[in-house]
């Protein structure tokens, strides 16, 4: 067995990791020079320490199991106390958002309606499982449009750039549709079940999430940076034959029995078509929609607002310019210079492409104003910065189901797919899928 891996974000580094360790024979190539994908930490000239990708992670078992494996354990940083405190916009100002269930009723967030219409939650009847139900669909027929508006919609645009009217929820929180078939109640269900009890550790590492994928890409032995697949095509006896383009110019890599795609779905579909040209089509739609971070530095006595929290989401029916702003100083206080504070703010996504379009400046003058507006800042930024993503977050919407479908299919002719687009967004899923899929190959020795 030979393993063939094309891509090296988390997924195909973290994969390749667990096949080394299972002494499993692989190749990784990557097109980048730097490893990591959308993992990337920069740091300015002007002292500040960014994250271009995700700004923190959640502390799964995997994730701080590979820590551990990596020797990065003491290089964890926990976010500051203050970002259990999340804030949406309701009516042109930040409000903290109830943390829990019991938090809704008792919070003065949600109107009376809202909160009769959670705990109704509790005898709705029980619909039968649709597939192609929307996020808000379920939500809405559970919970009412409230939370809808203001708990869900900003959720899955801050977090996943979405739009929950077109992702669906049994590809993005699957869980929720068993728990109301099992128990009757999604709220029921949580408490029974445990699993709506309190928030995972929020982290980051000392020197950027980056250090992640920069340890593993130095621990692998067969990692290829600066090398990219051009094209793949299949020998007589079933194994795979990659061509490659890389520094030493074009060459051939032969005798591969297994494909791992650790790409986005839009990159794997040009070198499945000769081969697989169904599962080619299926992937080549999955929907990327535009996004760009926009970091923008303050004197702290130039800001109002006591930035008491992990940050703000903005409700689409708010009319803002931005999906909202993570408050970087607040959760990492090191990370910026002393008396500074800086946001990070999230312009795009499906419900905000127009935005995502514009230019830098153009981009950089709205947050500024946006910003200026809802914290009470006087003055003009420190410092801006913005980092823009032409294809972000893969959505699952009704595009992703055939997309899916190929991937199971394929794996039929030992290509598996481990990207972020088949198995979730988030960094834990990705190792945690990749760890399992390593796993299954290893058994197959």
């Amino acid at each position: 067995m030979k393993i063939a891996i094309i891509g090296g974000g988390i997924s195909g580094l973290t994969l390749a990791w667990y096949l080394q360790k299972n002494g499993v024979a692989y190749d990784l190539f990557e097109a980048d020079a730097r490893p990591g994908g959308n993992l990337r930490s920069w740091a300015t000239p002007e002292g500040y320490l960014l994250e271009t990708g995700p700004n923190s992670l959640q502390l799964s078992a995997e994730l701080e199991e590979l820590l551990a494996d990596l020797g990065l354990t003491d290089q964890i940083q926990e976010a500051a106390a203050v970002s259990q405190h999340r804030y949406v916009l309701r009516d042109g100002r930040y409000q903290i958002m109830p943390g829990s269930p019991p938090a809704l009723l008792t919070n003065g967030f949600f109107s009376l309606k809202a909160k009769w219409q959670l705990l109704k939650e509790f005898r709705q009847p029980v619909a039968p499982i649709d597939p192609q139900e929307t996020v808000a669909h379920f939500f809405r027929r559970r919970f009412g449009p409230e939370i809808v508006d203001y708990a869900v919609n900003p959720f899955m645009a801050g977090i996943y750039a979405g739009d929950p009217e077109k992702l669906l929820i049994n590809k993005t929180f699957k869980q929720l549709p068993a728990l109301e078939q099992q128990y009757g109640s999604v709220l029921r269900g949580l408490m029974k079940s445990g699993k709506g009890a309190g928030r995972r550790r929020i982290i980051n590492l000392k020197k950027g999430v980056q250090t992640i994928t920069d340890t593993l890409a130095a621990k692998l032995s067969n990692y290829q940076p600066a090398t990219t697949v051009t094209a793949i095509s299949r020998a007589t006896d079933g194994t795979y034959q990659l061509e490659l383009k890389g520094p030493q110019g074009l060459e051939a890599a032969p005798g591969y029995t297994h494909l791992a795609l650790a790409l986005p779905a839009y990159a794997a579909a040009p070198l499945l078509e000769p081969l697989f040209p169904q599962a080619a089509a299926a992937l080549a739609v999955v929907n990327y929609p535009p996004m760009a971070a926009v970091f923008s530095a303050y004197d702290r006595t130039a800001v109002v607002h006591s930035l008491n929290g992990f940050g703000a989401l903005h409700p689409k029916v708010e009319g803002t310019y931005a999906a909202g702003s993570v408050w970087t100083s607040s959760i990492y206080p090191n990370r910026v210079p002393a008396g500074q504070v800086l946001f990070t703010t999230f312009v795009g996504g499906t419900q905000y492409e127009d935005a995502a379009r514009q230019p830098e400046e153009a981009q950089k003058a709205a947050v500024h104003a946006e910003l200026s507006k809802f914290y009470g800042i006087t003055g003009a930024p420190r410092w801006q910065g913005r980092y823009a993503w032409p294809r972000s977050i893969p959505q699952f919407d009704a595009r992703i189901v055939e997309a899916h479908r190929a991937a199971d299919a394929l794996e039929a002719e030992h290509i598996v797919a481990v990207a972020n687009w088949r198995v979730g967004v988030s960094v834990p899923d990705c190792i945690r899928q990749a760890r399992m899929r390593a796993g299954l190959l290893a058994a197959e020795k």
